[in-house]
């Protein structure tokens, strides 16, 4: 009897343990050891997180969507970024300046998120069950498209009126191209100094609004429609809900939602890298997103904003406590791709039961 006790004991302790997320816990830990060790001052750390908030904290908040539809982490988000890169090329391409220009790379980016988003979602409607190793091959396939369009047709098929961008041979963008027209240009609006802390409002209420939006989003009609797909298709077909619709809307909603993402990012940074700044925007904000305790069958608005903190302070600070550890700067770097991946890989395994 004394055995049977201790075994109803332990399992009653192990759910009380499942219900509780040991993945921010861990990172925060985490956190605070490699702020120990890189003797960095933490206003300089806040700086460099409040930067990295604005810059990131869109992308990461379009992955909730498709989770809370039920089709798990949306790699293809590298899509949405590859449509704002697109319209940032063509309006550089046409010069057009300021906040015209930052218009019409918003307008055309989200026309075509709407049409790639179709298409990707149309794509998932075929895989069911299988979505997130999809969404991945998806997003390479388009990247090797926008490559060969960028590489071989801009200066055969597609005749430039800015020739700057182009190479020296008049075939292909550039690799890199100057963003003086956008750089930094919403950045500045409302921005305050808290003593040493610069603190930019209106980017912070703009990353909130789009939080506010996606959390009204899923408690409106759709948000539940999402939910009840998430839990049983056949259950949704039987409430009269499409459910190839639904899950269509919820990834155009996360395309759209990548794209302005990864406008406010490369006008920040103020210079774009045709080829390769769309790259791991997927793995750091599901790696973000997974800190803050979501899973792939859950995620919230708190878990983004939550695992922006925690993955991008422990980002900032692992270089530099790698370099004082071990003397190597190398190694350092290299421990930026595996807090990335270490961060989905931990988060994953230790969610397991609640997947």
């Amino acid at each position: 009897m004394r055995g049977v006790e201790i075994i109803h004991i332990y399992e009653k302790i192990s759910r009380q343990v499942d219900k509780v997320n040991v993945v921010p816990f861990f990172f925060l830990v985490l956190s605070a050891i490699g702020l120990w060790f890189s003797e960095m001052s933490i206003t300089f750390v806040l700086n460099e997180v409040i930067t990295r908030f604005i810059r990131d904290g869109v992308m990461v908040l379009a992955l909730i969507i498709p989770i809370t539809a039920g089709m798990g982490i949306n790699f293809a988000i590298t899509v949405g970024a590859l449509c704002a890169q697109v319209a940032m090329i063509l309006a550089v391409d046409f010069q057009i300046p300021g906040f015209d220009g930052l218009l019409f790379i918003a307008g055309l980016g989200a026309i075509l998120s709407i049409v790639m988003g179709t298409l990707i979602g149309v794509a998932l409607n075929r895989v069911k069950n299988r979505e997130m190793i999809t969404t991945m091959i998806i997003g390479f396939f388009t990247t090797s498209i926008y490559q060969l369009v960028f590489m071989v047709g801009y200066g055969t098929v597609i005749k430039p009126d800015n020739q700057e961008i182009m190479l020296s041979r008049g075939i292909g963008i550039r690799n890199m191209i100057d963003l003086e027209l956008y750089r930094n240009f919403i950045d500045r609006i409302w921005l305050f100094n808290a003593g040493e802390i610069d603190i930019p409002l209106f980017m912070i209420l703009f990353v909130c609004t789009f939080a506010a939006m996606v959390k009204y989003c899923t408690m409106t009609r759709l948000g539940k429609e999402f939910k009840v797909i998430s839990q049983s298709h056949e259950r949704a077909a039987q409430l009269g809900i499409d459910v190839n619709l639904v899950r269509i809307k919820a990834i155009v909603a996360s395309t759209i939602i990548a794209c302005i993402g990864h406008l406010v990012y490369i006008q920040n940074i103020g210079m774009l890298n045709v080829y390769s700044a769309h790259t791991n925007t997927d793995i750091f904000s599901c790696a973000a997103l997974l800190a803050g305790g979501a899973t792939i069958t859950k995620a919230r608005v708190s878990h983004a904003f939550l695992g922006i903190f925690l993955f991008h302070w422990l980002f900032i600070v692992s270089p530099q406590a790698g370099q004082n550890l071990f003397g190597n700067p190398a190694l350092g770097e290299y421990f930026r791709s595996f807090v990335a991946y270490g961060t989905i890989a931990f988060a994953l395994i230790m969610n397991y039961r609640n997947v």
